[in-house]
């Protein structure tokens, strides 16, 4: 450490227990909430990634057109998802996807589902 050239080490970031405390505002209809927790968009403005959860809760269902890749982990609940294809998954815990950019998706759910995202987009642009 110290020579010319060297850089800096780069820590890492820790969320501890975000799944459970982590409450994600409101962003559609009565009953879909989205968070980002962390974004690469600081220190990589060119090739950002953000994460975050993504709940929904019984009600109007959420149609959204992705202007970005994502992938998405189920954690808790289910979701009912639909692409314009007409491919529809009953999502579970454990299940991934990737929503390539341009997909229009549609998700519902019987009760509540929570899920996991990383999108490449900047903080705050979903």
């Amino acid at each position: 450490m110290g020579s010319i050239g060297e850089e800096a080490p780069v820590a890492m970031n820790y969320f501890g227990k975000a799944q459970t405390t982590f409450k994600p505002p409101l962003i559609a209809n009565e009953n879909a909430y989205l968070g980002d927790i962390a974004s690469s968009d600081k220190i990589d403005a060119t090739s950002p990634i953000t994460s975050g959860f993504y709940r929904l809760e019984k009600g109007t269902p959420l149609v959204y057109t992705y202007t970005y890749h994502e992938m998405k982990i189920i954690l808790e609940g289910s979701f009912d998802i639909t692409d314009e294809t007409g491919k529809e998954v009953h999502a579970k815990p454990g299940d991934v996807f990737y929503f390539p950019k341009g997909a229009k998706i549609t998700f519902t759910t019987d009760d509540y589902g929570l899920a996991f995202y990383t999108g490449a987009r900047k903080e705050g642009t979903a």
